[in-house]
């Protein structure tokens, strides 16, 4: 699999970062897309959410079991949010807020500088929108998790 862009964020070290999008909902970022494959950005503007898909570059090892952020007890990885997956790799949706050239302005990120991104998907209500849905052993408020900030647990 190729990077086809780059993630720029003001988020150089991978302590006391947000540990989702709910706590960068101010933060701006900008996506460089590969300028080979720009044509692939039209119509994208229309939409007013983007899934960014991207590597967890800097994961230096993968773990079956981990604590997550908000948790206390160890949970199978495909339970949580945690980089330290097999394949490392984050999804983010974001809220685009314009596309020029090979640049896509996004707010909410939650990722590393210089994060190698995947692949872009349009977010979709029609398709996305789950209203009714349980979220496990994940019992933090949204708030709880807006305030959440990293540590090292998953840096090593």
């Amino acid at each position: 699999m190729e990077k086809i862009g780059t993630i720029h964020t003001p988020f150089t070290n991978l302590e006391d970062m947000p540990i989702q999008p709910k706590g960068a909902k101010e933060v701006i970022g900008e996506v460089e897309i590969n300028s080979e494959l720009v044509e692939g950005l039209t119509d994208l503007e229309g939409f007013s959410h983007i899934y960014l898909l991207y590597e967890f570059h800097m994961a230096q090892r993968t773990a079956l079991k981990v604590t997550p952020f908000m948790d206390t007890s160890k949970r199978g990885v495909y339970a949580t949010r945690s980089p330290l997956r097999p394949n490392h790799i984050g999804l983010s949706i974001v809220k685009l807020e314009k596309v020029e050239n090979n640049i896509i302005t996004v707010l909410g990120i939650d990722v590393l500088d210089g994060t190698p991104l995947l692949d872009i998907k349009p977010y979709i209500a029609a398709f996305d929108e789950i209203r009714e849905s349980s979220s496990g052993w994940m019992q933090a408020s949204a708030k709880d998790v807006a305030r959440k900030r990293s540590d090292r647990r998953f840096a090593d």
